[in-house]
């Protein structure tokens, strides 16, 4: 055990000297699932913390860091390092005589080895598998999303400087920055969580923290179905579209479950093929062996050595992909992924916020046109139609439930219109006593979609003509 000396500069053991600077925290380990229930129960108990416990927190956290050695903290396991911790902050409050019960004394500690260690406040709700969204306006207000509903816990972080530093800590694991200078951020965490970072001075009242958290167990289509998502015939059409090569658009609006759906649909590839991914932040958990993952790059603090989403799409032409999946679509690299489809890169994918079906093709073009391309709007229509086989529409409704709203076809042209045939659609058809949406998925009824050479070139005629089958016999029910 490293030396100790109390706040008043007794000393408990032998002292050693004070590090120059301190080191940077062990980087975070995610608790085995064995632990989670016992960390969502501590989260889901925290009862509101009094200004007396954070002032007391301060003080037992500065007498702590006057009192280890960080830089050999730092060499410890996880482990070792949380018990050193609590050992000289079990020290410290018998010093100062503080009277707490056990349970409190506990809390406490858990929230100092969190300070030091991993995220502060954030471990407990990082830990919970039932949260979607943390959202973390400034140092004393904490949002977070269950169940599609967001909710303020009573969690909250010592002052603003707590917070930047953390966040500070999340993004320097990928190598960004946020501070004054470049005070937007994203990154993301060990686990592939998205997180967006935006600090003063454009964000007024302090940081702005948001973590797009993903669940540790990957969602499937038979989950989708189980939830309620898709019918079992819509998902077994979305297994065959994955699995025969269509070009697919996943559309929807924020926090709809684009990625996650995009996720899905990635299951149906076959293992042999090379796939690469291009994504702002490096957030697609694909199960196949032969995967090259891209992220870009933001400038450097003199402006300098930014790599786009478009130089990314650029190069990966030239890495010989047989799929190129772009995390998200949203600005001229969308002719770059269009040319991709068209040039035998069958099977890609990507995402792009929009509404609909068709708004997701009036967003491509509107993309196409601000990237600076002089091309009429019928080459460009033309070239949609030709590359993308598929949009798969997503929707986070009122009530909070997340459901495939549209399975939707391109079909061609007609004059300067882009025509589409919807093959699955949901419809609202009013809500319960409490304010849950009731709908159903239904099919449209269509004998043969566009991509039926395709399914039957691939062996799936047969799978595909019972999935519309199941799907008609389930309407007429």
């Amino acid at each position: 055990m490293f030396g100790k000396r109390s706040a008043q500069g007794d000393v408990i053991e032998k002292p050693r000297p004070m590090p120059a600077a301190p080191a940077q925290p062990a980087p975070r380990q995610t608790a085995p699932a064995s632990q989670a229930p016992a960390a969502q129960t501590r989260a889901q108990a925290t009862r509101r913390k009094t200004e007396e416990y954070y002032d007391l927190k301060t003080q037992i956290f500065g007498a702590l860091i006057d009192t280890i050695d960080l830089s050999q903290l730092s060499k410890m396991d996880m482990d070792q390092s949380r018990e050193e911790i609590r050992d000289i902050v079990n020290d410290i409050i018998t010093v100062k005589n503080v009277v707490m019960s056990i349970a409190e004394q506990e809390e406490l500690l858990e929230d100092i080895c969190n300070d030091v260690l991993g995220y502060g406040p954030l471990e407990p709700l990082l830990a919970r598998d039932d949260i979607a969204d943390i959202m973390v306006n400034g140092a004393s207000q904490v949002f977070i999303e269950v169940s599609g509903k967001v909710q303020e816990t009573e969690i909250r972080f010592r002052d603003n400087g707590q917070l930047l530093n953390i966040c500070q800590r999340i993004v320097s694991q990928v190598g960004r920055r946020v501070d004054e200078a470049s005070p937007i951020c994203d990154a993301r965490l060990p686990d592939g969580s998205r997180v967006n970072v935006i600090a003063p001075p454009l964000s007024i009242d302090g940081p702005a923290l948001t973590i797009r958290k993903f669940k540790k167990d990957k969602l499937t289509l038979d989950q989708l179905v189980n939830f309620g998502s898709i019918t079992p015939e819509g998902a077994a059409i979305l297994q065959i579209i994955g699995r025969v090569r269509c070009n697919v658009l996943v559309s929807g609006g924020t926090g709809s479950g684009k990625t996650t759906l995009l996720n899905c649909l990635t299951r149906y590839i076959d293992h042999d093929e090379r796939i690469i991914t291009c994504e702002d932040a490096a957030e697609l958990q694909l199960q196949q062996p032969h995967v090259v993952r891209l992220e870009t790059r933001p400038p450097n603090i003199e402006g300098e050595g930014e790599i786009t989403m478009r130089d990314l799409v650029k190069n990966c032409l030239r890495m010989r992909p047989e799929r190129i999946i772009v995390g998200e679509v949203r600005g001229p690299e969308a002719f770059d992924l269009l040319q991709a489809m068209n040039t035998g890169h069958d099977g890609s994918m990507g995402t792009l916020h929009a509404n609909s079906p068709r708004e997701a093709l009036s967003r491509i073009e509107s993309m196409i046109t601000m990237g600076g391309y002089s091309l009429p709007s019928k080459t460009i229509r033309e070239m949609m139609t030709s590359s993308i086989d598929v949009i798969v529409q997503a929707a986070r409704l009122r009530d909070g439930s997340r459901r495939i709203t549209h399975i939707t076809e391109v079909l061609g042209m007609e004059g300067d219109v882009v025509i589409t045939q919807d093959l699955f659609l949901y419809e609202i058809l009013g809500e319960d006593a409490n304010g849950k949406i009731i709908g159903r998925h239904r099919s449209t009824g269509i004998g043969r979609p566009a991509f039926w050479d395709r399914a039957r070139y691939y062996g799936e005629e047969q799978r595909l003509a019972a999935a519309l089958d199941a799907a008609e016999m389930s309407d007429a029910r």
